[in-house]
């Protein structure tokens, strides 16, 4: 589904940048409205992919809740491909780590199905696992890791860390039904 979206949002008439009408002081691009939009709606997605994987998980296995969207992925990418019969970005090949991310998926499937069956349920296992996707966003940025540029991490970033893992224990010990 995300290479969909993302097929998509290459077509429309503006570039990846979006606007960039900034202070004359910061030099980074404004995101488009309709990628803040793609990116809410992605996290919608992803809640309700997790929903129904941990759903499987219950009247299967964990790896019966992982195997069966990368199947149902599978085939919806490739026929997604036929239809619309992207060009390759690049003539480079991806380093050899860029295709690990199936693995990555696939624990990540298990892991999901696994916690929101649990007392953290489907909200306290989304909040963590954003937590965990910007704690290891900083990291990846901080050391510059698979290629990224090095930048290290402001104040602020710190904050919004902060802000979400206090989020997710008021959704996990203050929500909720009793």
């Amino acid at each position: 589904m995300g290479f969909f979206v993302v097929a998509l949002l290459r077509q429309l008439p503006f570039g990846a940048q979006g606007a960039t009408h900034r202070a004359m002081s910061d030099s980074r691009p404004i995101p488009s409205l309709l990628y803040f939009a793609a990116a809410f709606g992605a996290g919608g997605l992803l809640s309700l992919m997790v929903l129904f994987n941990g759903t499987l998980a219950i009247y299967g296995s964990l790896l019966f809740a992982s195997w069966v969207p990368h199947l149902t992925g599978t085939m919806l990418a490739i026929a997604i491909l036929l239809v619309l019969r992207p060009r390759r970005a690049s003539t480079f090949r991806p380093p050899l780590w860029a295709y690990l991310g199936g693995i990555a998926g696939g624990v990540t499937v298990m892991l999901t199905s696994a916690t929101m069956n649990t007392a953290l349920a489907l909200s306290g296992t989304i909040a963590l696992g954003l937590a965990g996707q910007v704690l290891f966003s900083l990291f990846a940025d901080m050391r510059g890791l698979f290629g990224l540029p090095q930048r290290m991490p402001k104040p602020r970033d710190y904050l919004a860390l902060a802000l979400i893992i206090v989020g997710s224990l008021v959704l996990i010990f203050l929500g909720g039904a009793p």
